[in-house]
């Protein structure tokens, strides 16, 4: 028995394979798209630590980072219902680079001191905003063609997944070896990096999801068309009930390892790229056994052991004595968070109705990169010898919440019949 792919008869050539290979249509654009996305997201709070050198000031340009990232999603989800992927990713990420640029000009001019940190705070808020617009029309592209893929439905969500984490191999350890030369070599090479994504973003499909979803997004709203769909499809409501949890604990390694990394272990700029670096090889390994466990195995089984592996290292990182220990423990517990976003993603995919693929994608992101923000109060708000045991707090929560959830989506028939559709 297979499970029925959930369709509403899209309008548009968007609502299909565009024409071309996948490489140049959807690979390529969201290949690009990724390494800026990761450069921005792992560099600012380096940047500013660099600058400031306070844990505090680091914690809160990573909440300005990811806070208008949530604000953008309701938006961003609507726009790519209205205008169509390729004007939405050419627009976020032609800005981004500009907005980037400008920066790193303004940085040259001015002195050090308060005026260059307020500069570096907003350009985290800025470009956190519009990486989300430009990730939301990739996510939906890649949405399409994964429900497409009637033989694979997790073939093209393990490539996304395994070109999100190619990118952030990439991003971290680019970011930190061009800090160590000076911001604005790093901010150059964002904003070059950039005005590619914007050029091969018009490769995507440029026609909307849904004609009538204009009409629609005005009577009901994005944002409670996507809440209505999400409530109606308990399997990924507690999904990202449970990977929100896991974020929190994510946001926390993201947002405090600068810290810990230059003024606990008295490594560098480039060892906290390394770091992440290496953390983006392990998720690799994990998604390629995913997809080699997924032809046996059915989404809860890879979900269960992805949960514990991601669960243990976590709860193990505060206890790490070493530099080393520390980035293999973050290694492991990034290599059980990429193989929950294969699951997440696949499901996702899988169940979400065409008409509300846009708005119900910007919700879930929505719910997903809540905990950010918060991770960044956090570690603004913990002073630097308290971090550890915040960090063990957090992964107790995300421990408990992912039991729950799995022990709850044991016999949910969309995670068990998926495997049928290999």
């Amino acid at each position: 028995m297979a499970i029925t792919v959930r369709e509403d008869r899209p309008v548009g050539r968007h609502a299909a394979v565009p024409p071309g290979s996948l490489f140049r249509r959807i690979y390529a654009p969201r290949a690009s798209d990724a390494l800026a996305f990761s450069m921005a997201t792992y560099a600012m709070p380096l940047l500013v630590l660099a600058i400031t050198g306070s844990s505090s000031l680091t914690g809160l340009a990573f909440a300005l980072e990811w806070t208008p990232r949530i604000a953008a999603f309701v938006v961003a989800g609507k726009a790519v219902d209205r205008r169509g992927a390729a004007v939405v990713s050419f627009v976020a990420s032609l800005a981004r680079a500009t907005v980037v640029a400008a920066s790193a000009v303004a940085l040259l001019l001015l002195p050090r001191g308060t005026a260059e940190t307020a500069v570096i705070l907003v350009l985290a808020a800025v470009t956190g905003t519009l990486s989300q617009f430009s990730f939301v029309a990739n996510e939906a592209v890649g949405a399409v063609v994964t429900r497409r893929d009637q033989a694979r439905p997790h073939g093209v969500q393990t490539a996304l997944v395994g070109i999100d984490q190619s990118a952030t191999v990439i991003g971290p350890l680019l970011a930190g070896l061009l800090l160590l030369a000076g911001p604005g070599w790093m901010l150059g090479c964002l904003s070059a990096v950039s005005l590619a994504a914007a050029v091969l973003g018009l490769q995507t499909p440029p026609t909307p999801l849904r004609a009538i979803r204009a009409d629609a997004a005005g009577k009901d709203g994005a944002l409670r068309l996507g809440l209505r769909t999400l409530l109606t499809l308990p399997a990924l409501g507690r999904l990202v009930a449970g990977l929100a949890c896991s974020n929190l604990a994510l946001g926390l390694l993201q947002s405090a390892s600068p810290v810990i990394v230059v003024e606990t272990f008295g490594r560098s700029s480039a060892d906290v790229g390394a770091m992440w670096s290496a953390a983006a090889v392990a998720t690799l390994l994990a998604i390629t056994c995913c997809r080699l466990a997924l032809r046996r195995l059915d989404l809860w089984g890879v979900g269960m052991v992805s949960a514990t592996l991601a669960s243990a290292a976590c709860l193990a990182v505060p206890h790490a004595p070493s530099y080393l220990s520390y980035t293999v423990l973050v290694a492991i517990f990034m290599a059980g968070d990429g193989g929950l976003t294969v699951v997440l993603r696949t499901v996702r995919s899988l169940i979400i109705p065409t008409t509300a693929l846009g708005a119900t994608l910007s919700l879930t992101m929505l719910l997903l990169l809540l905990p950010f923000p918060a991770a960044g109060v956090l570690v603004a708000l913990t002073p630097p010898a308290h971090l550890g045991t915040v960090i063990l707090v957090c992964a107790l929560v995300q421990a408990a919440a992912l039991l729950t959830v799995f022990v709850r989506l044991r016999d949910e028939p969309t995670l068990r019949l998926v495997v049928a559709r290999q």
